[in-house]
């Protein structure tokens, strides 16, 4: 018997996840400022008057001179399910809440320059299934998180026009947990498989995990202006990153089955021979399930944000946006092992996509802000690529906040948003190398659904 293919079979499964996790759209996060998500994410034009107009607009200088800080967290709650076509089963998602932090620094002197600095999760989030799962052998677990480093540099180039950007650090860490099916392993190199000899399908014997991490470096840049006393424009263009994971640990754990073997069976061993006795060599030092390595390429992909907004009305702005983000680096991505593995490129076919707009904020006279906002995105997935890993859908946001000035110096903002989708259907099977979009689209088993609340807290201060 071997299991040395069954070994290279998982641990490129496992790791083949990895694009999907930062290509699919629910993984891209923008919950970077609550005063920014309470608005919709419409802050290119007339960026929240905090630091976090590093992130949405390099290009945009703070109103008041001297330090501005601003830093918080969104806490992200992720509810999904699969509901199976032939059996009408339900599997609720097992997703933890998530915890997104941000914090931004900016300075303005006197003269035309502002100078700051901020540290964000852009991707991030993670998704996960219960031990029941069906798709747990497509994926069990898939976490990614970035921190984006980004100094940033604006000037004032006229009384109505500034510009500004600087370079990104990028440090990006992902895990990925599936399950290995028994019922596919091969008994021998030219032998029939476990599964031909009886052993049910779905029978897991062996989870395959992989982490590991990378760095990468790209640049943001931003242009603000006036076009007329009440009318503001902004665009943002933010670099793609490459995370280059090139030495990501793949380990394996035993699963016990509980299965034994039926007399005559071909291993030639006495009749009621535990199954997990039998395999439990391949887990040891030199066994195919032993340790290795991993290595492939992540992009984060490149996006440009371009806005309006009005401020006609005393106290109040009105901002539209149209968000384009470059999912297409997701076309294929090649993967490659050290120890003995055999290399593969995946196809994910992944589609750039767009995202639509709108916030509203309004300030009382002692300082008060009243902010809501909606937003609705394209999914980057084909129906073909909709999986346990990402059951990734378009989708919609609805947002709320408020902002509190304390002590004339500090503001506390706070939001909530609440994500909804139609659901969209979509496999828990892996698609075959080689296999065309039709024949991807025909392992579509089910229905997917997806939906999460979100509530942001930030603290603003001026000194």
């Amino acid at each position: 018997m071997t299991l040395h293919r069954a070994s290279r079979v998982a641990l490129a499964l496992a790791f083949v996840a990895a694009p999907a996790v930062a290509g699919a759209q629910a993984f891209g996060l923008n919950e970077i400022g609550s005063c920014a998500l309470a608005r919709g994410f419409a802050a290119t034009a007339q960026p929240c008057d905090d630091a976090s107009s590093i992130y949405w607009n390099p290009g945009a200088l703070p109103a008041t001179q001297g330090f501005s800080f601003y830093g918080g967290a969104a806490v992200i709650k992720i509810d999904g399910s699969f509901t199976q076509d032939t059996t009408f089963n339900e599997y609720e998602g097992d997703v933890p809440t998530q915890y997104v932090p941000h914090a931004f620094l900016n300075y303005r002197g006197r003269g035309r320059l502002a100078y700051g600095i901020g540290l964000y999760v852009h991707f991030g989030l993670t998704s996960q299934w219960g031990d029941e799962f069906p798709g747990r052998f497509a994926a069990k677990k898939a976490a990614l998180k970035t921190l984006y480093v980004q100094p940033n540099v604006a000037f004032q180039l006229t009384d109505n026009w500034s510009v500004g950007g600087g370079p990104i650090y990028g440090h990006s860490s992902v895990e990925l947990v599936q399950a290995v099916d028994l019922a596919g392993v091969p008994t021998s190199p030219t032998g029939p498989t476990f599964g031909q000899l009886g052993i049910p399908l779905r029978t897991e014997f062996a989870r395959a995990r992989v982490k590991g991490s990378a760095n990468g470096y790209g640049f943001a840049l931003g242009v603000r202006g006036k076009l007329t006393p009440v009318w503001q424009v902004g665009l943002r263009f933010l670099s793609q990153v490459t995370f280059r994971y090139d030495d990501a640990d793949a380990t394996f754990e035993p699963r016990p089955t509980g299965l034994v073997l039926a007399p005559g069976n071909p291993f030639n061993v006495p009749a009621g021979t535990p199954v997990d006795a039998l395999v439990a060599s391949q887990f040891a030092t030199g066994g195919a399930l032993a340790p290795q390595k991993a290595s492939t390429v992540i992009r984060h992909p490149a996006q440009v944000q371009a806005g309006f907004a009005y401020t006609g009305w005393e106290g109040t702005t009105l901002s539209f946006d149209y968000a384009y983000v470059g999912w297409r680096s997701f076309e294929t991505l090649p993967i490659t092992f050290s120890g003995g593995a055999p290399s593969r490129t995946l196809v994910e076919s992944y589609g750039n996509t767009s995202s639509l707009r709108v916030g509203l904020e309004h300030r009382t006279t002692r300082g008060l802000a009243l902010r809501g906002g909606f937003a609705a995105g394209t999914a980057a997935a084909p129906p073909e690529t909709v999986t346990p890993l990402l059951p990734e859908m378009d989708r919609g946001y609805g947002m709320l906040g408020v902002g509190l000035p304390v002590m004339g110096r500090y503001a506390i903002d706070a939001a909530y948003a609440h994500v909804f989708t139609g659901g969209r259907r979509g496999r828990i099977d892996e698609r075959p190398t080689g296999s065309t979009s039709t024949q991807a689209l025909a392992l579509n088993s089910g229905w997917y659904s997806l939906s999460a609340n979100v509530f942001s807290l930030s603290l603003k201060a001026s000194f």
